[in-house]
């Protein structure tokens, strides 16, 4: 499936999904680490997932529970992780 214009590579492309599905992760988050804007997120998306499963996602981003953008966060949330997040290793989560 096509990257959008950027070279990522399959590691890179995973992490980006994976902190688009967060909820908490804001899209500054990945602008930041990767230089994608939130738009070019969307794209990303719609080429890397099913139908159903990117419709979904746009769904929760533009619900109320997610906090995809930092104008939908208090001002006291000043970091992109939580500090209890485990390191994500081989695109696999650590078990708590």
């Amino acid at each position: 499936m096509a990257n959008t214009n950027h070279n990522l590579t399959e590691r890179e492309l995973d992490r980006i999904i994976e902190m688009a599905w967060e909820d908490r992760t804001p899209f500054e988050a990945i602008t930041f680490q990767f230089g994608l804007k939130e738009q070019e997120v969307i794209t990303l998306m719609r080429l890397n997932l099913k139908r159903s499963s990117f419709n979904r996602w746009r769904k929760r981003v533009n619900s109320k529970v997610s906090l995809k953008h930092t104008k939908k966060r208090s001002d006291e949330i000043t970091r992109f992780k939580c500090s209890r997040q485990r390191q994500i290793t081989g695109n696999k989560i650590s078990k708590r």
